[in-house]
């Protein structure tokens, strides 16, 4: 009894957290000046590409003796393709990356390593948790975008590198699942935790 009450107090105070990130992210704030908000999205994807590539380095840490190891290096050698397109576009934007990335660098490689230490399905649980999250803020973003004055035209070719991206992204989410990302130990509390830390790191790295 007492578990089942944790458990749910847990998932109120999760979706608490899911909400409030995606109430304050740079998508829903449309007063942001143009240059700023260009400088929120290129810092926080680029940030996230970083992170992305850090977790599978975890996993791999972990399992890279066994079968699933191709499966996920796949995965990590499609994020760092996103991230090399994230560092061209900083580069030429000239945007700060997040102040945050030393804790990124970290953090995320024990999530990735930590979620691998639970198998191959606990790694996949990190990947379809994560990339669902990714997933929808990259629509928020294309949104965002779209939504200016001549936003489909004057942000075309940014766009255009979102949506690739976005779409990658979920195939990592749907790879996940087939391979039986629903089996990890606590799947849904798990997936839940890692989802709101994700709605966090989103928030920060947007604005640090």
């Amino acid at each position: 009894m007492f578990r089942t009450r944790l458990v749910g107090l847990c998932r109120t105070q999760i979706i608490r957290r899911q909400l409030l990130c995606r109430n304050v992210s740079t998508a829903d704030d449309e007063r942001l000046p143009p240059k700023e908000l260009m400088d929120r999205i290129l810092r926080v994807d680029h940030a996230g590409e970083y992170g992305a590539v850090r977790i599978y380095e975890g996993q791999l840490a972990v399992l890279g003796g066994t079968k699933i190891k191709s499966v996920i290096r796949e995965f990590m050698e499609q994020e760092e393709g996103h991230l090399r397109i994230m560092e061209d576009l900083v580069r030429k934007n000239e945007v700060r990356k997040t102040a945050l990335l030393p804790l990124w660098h970290a953090g995320a490689f024990l999530l990735g390593a930590g979620s691998a230490l639970l198998g191959k399905e606990g790694a996949m649980a990190c990947t379809v948790a994560v990339e669902s999250v990714i997933g929808q803020h990259y629509d928020n973003q294309i949104r965002t975008l779209i939504s200016e004055e001549d936003g489909l035209e004057k942000h075309k070719a940014l766009i255009q590198k979102i949506s690739k991206i976005r779409d990658e992204e979920m195939e990592h989410h749907d790879s996940g699942l087939h391979h039986d990302a629903e089996q990890a130990p606590m799947y849904q509390a798990l997936t839940q935790v890692i989802k709101a830390g994700c709605w966090g790191a989103i928030w920060l790295s947007e604005r640090y």
